[in-house]
């Protein structure tokens, strides 16, 4: 599909539209795949790539019909407003597809591209198949009560030019003893997918032997509120668990529709040299080892603020970065040393508040790098007090709960708490106090800082210019008649002389 656009036109023989009635060539083509729908298609030159690249090759006419792109430069593949179309023009393209489709006598017809789906492996950490073969080597499955039908202990895992199973003399004498002599037992393993695609079912009812899952279990629990996984399991994991859970649906073993009710995927962690963690460049980080050297806090914080958890994408492992989130834990471990009975400013209950919020916010939405992020802002204030809030450090200490479970859990005991802060009630955040009572903003002379002024918030420019003028001490550096100001609300003013 990606090379150079060739084909040979089939001369004296062509199609016709059965739109208009016009004559169309008939080409053969390499770049359309023959197994797709009925193997021959109409190419749209002006709104379609491969489509495009074959029409300049051959030197055939563009025809714009939608409007969007400048189709003599490149495709437009877009939606948009249909032109040159007869009576179809000025109809927005996704409308128009019906309206052409009914008015040639045309049928809607889904092509699934469904390929055979290979399910053996020649290994030995797949379930085993309840297949054996009988001495003319007819296969026959497993009869249920032989079932489970468990993987042998004395396979050999070393690479022989067999299966592993093939090496088991546990699991022919199994075979033989319960088919007769001669039989054999089939030595492939089924691929990991089979398993991953129903285990959450098992999950709710792990310990049933007279059911595959409990059909009332299901109806308490199913189906999974938010998957998670990584985008190279969008087109195989989740593909074959929705179509394996539907042929369950269909037989009556599981209750809804759909396994999952969201899908996210997520990104990946690279080594410190920025490459993909391989035993091939040796560059692999074991998370253990780093558990040891730093506790499994510090990891499982920076696992979590080492990029956004909800978004496709790669984030380099660092080692500053780790040791930096243990230094933001160890901070957190000394603060109990400086705690007083004592009640928190407005500013700073404005900021407990916002954080209450974001915190809950983005651990819903699986932003937890910046959860983690705005609780660094908050122990940063907190430092900065005299003698810390009791009250607000205990807030704290439970917003940070799962992201550091053991530290918040220690220091929660040590504040006097016989019970667990991992069962304490969630932070609400009180809406009224979201907003900042006063705000500072940075005074610049030509982008360069020269000073600040503490508002009330929500001025606009001419007022915080006003408070400025009268302040005398701001006053004398700031032009009296600027050429231009630039004024960030809330943030910084910015004098142009």
């Amino acid at each position: 599909m990606e090379k150079a656009k060739t084909g040979i036109e089939l001369k004296g023989v062509f199609a016709v539209n059965p739109a208009n009635k016009e004559h169309i060539p008939v080409y053969v083509a390499e770049y359309v795949v023959a197994g797709y729908g009925t193997g021959a298609l109409m190419a749209v030159p002006a709104h379609d790539e491969r489509d495009f690249e074959f029409a300049r090759a051959m030197q055939l006419p563009i025809r714009e019909v939608i409007k969007g792109g400048a189709p003599l430069d490149a495709p437009y593949a877009g939606e948009g407003i249909l032109m040159k179309s007869g009576p179809f023009d000025g109809i927005p393209s996704e409308e128009a597809r019906e309206k052409i489709c009914e008015a040639v006598g045309g049928r809607k017809k889904v092509t699934y591209k469904f390929r055979d789906w290979l399910v053996s492996r020649q290994r030995y950490w797949g379930a085993p198949i309840p297949i054996v073969y009988d001495t003319q080597g007819n296969a026959h499955p497993v009869p249920y009560k032989h079932l489970p039908w468990l993987l042998p202990r004395d396979a050999d895992v070393k690479p022989k030019g067999t299966s592993p199973l093939g090496t088991s003399k546990e699991l022919v004498e199994r075979t033989e003893k319960i088919f007769g002599k001669g039989w054999r037992p089939e030595t492939d393993t089924m691929d990991g997918f089979v398993d991953n695609s129903w285990y959450f079912l098992r999950y709710l009812d792990p310990k049933n032997d007279a059911e595959f899952s409990s059909l009332a279990k299901q109806k308490q629990w199913m189906p999974i509120a938010r998957y998670s996984g990584g985008a190279e399991h969008t087109t195989v994991h989740v593909l074959y668990s929705r179509f394996l859970y539907k042929a369950l649906y269909d037989m009556g073993l599981a209750t809804e529709e759909e396994p999952y009710r969201t899908r996210i995927n997520r990104g990946i962690i690279l080594a410190e040299d920025g490459r993909k963690m391989s035993k091939r460049w040796g560059n692999a980080i074991n998370p253990d080892e780093q558990v040891e050297t730093v506790g499994a806090d510090a990891v499982r914080t920076y696992l979590a603020f080492i990029g956004p958890y909800n978004e496709v994408g790669s984030f380099p492992w660092s080692t500053n970065g780790l040791i930096g989130v243990r230094r933001f834990l160890e901070r957190v471990a000394d603060m109990p040393a400086r705690l007083a009975d004592s009640v928190c400013d407005s500013d700073f209950e404005t900021l407990l508040n916002q954080s209450i919020k974001k915190v809950t916010d983005d651990i819903e939405s699986m932003k937890f790098n910046t959860s983690v992020s705005q609780l660094m802002i908050l122990s940063n204030e907190m430092l900065k007090m005299p003698a810390i809030p009791r009250p607000a450090f205990e807030i704290f200490l439970k917003l940070l709960a799962p992201f550091a479970p053991h530290l918040t859990e220690e220091l929660w005991h040590e504040l006097g708490h016989r019970t667990s802060i991992h069962m304490e009630t969630w932070p609400m955040f009180d809406a009224r106090k979201l907003h900042a009572t006063s705000v500072t903003i940075a005074i610049q002379i030509a982008g360069k800082t020269k000073g600040t002024v503490t508002v009330a918030s929500g001025l606009k420019e001419a007022e915080v210019i006003q408070a400025i003028r009268n302040d005398p001490k701001i006053a004398a550096v700031v032009p009296d008649s600027p050429k231009r100001v630039v004024y960030v609300p809330g943030r910084i003013i910015n004098f142009i002389p």
